[in-house]
């Protein structure tokens, strides 16, 4: 069971990685920091859903491993919150258009 609840994070985690690859940027050339190197994050931005799919089915798996396993109640939550990240990177995913707007409209 904590094989499935580690894979969970780790998805969540890269999921919230590629969904802020194009927030990411525009927030730190906000800051000062230069732009040539945002190309590199195109490639990531091309792989976003794919890997958010792929984190949504891990955190699927984990919920419905713990409920076979009988252990939801000590792990509801690690679910929780691996459930939570991985939502918050499909937040910001699809509302990154509005993101970079307003991070726009800041410099």
């Amino acid at each position: 069971m904590q094989k499935y609840l580690s894979l969970s994070y780790l998805g969540s985690l890269l999921a919230l990685g590629v969904a802020s690859c194009c927030v990411l940027p525009m927030t730190m050339m906000l800051f000062g920091m230069g732009g040539g190197w945002l190309a590199i994050f195109g490639k990531i931005a091309a792989a976003s859903y794919h890997v958010l799919a792929l984190s949504t089915a891990l955190v699927a798996v984990s919920w419905v491993a713990s409920h076979l396993a009988g252990s939801m109640q000590r792990l509801k939550w690690w679910l929780v919150g691996s459930t939570a990240m991985t939502g918050l990177a499909w937040v910001v995913v699809l509302y990154e258009t509005r993101i970079n707007d307003y991070l726009i409209m800041q410099m």
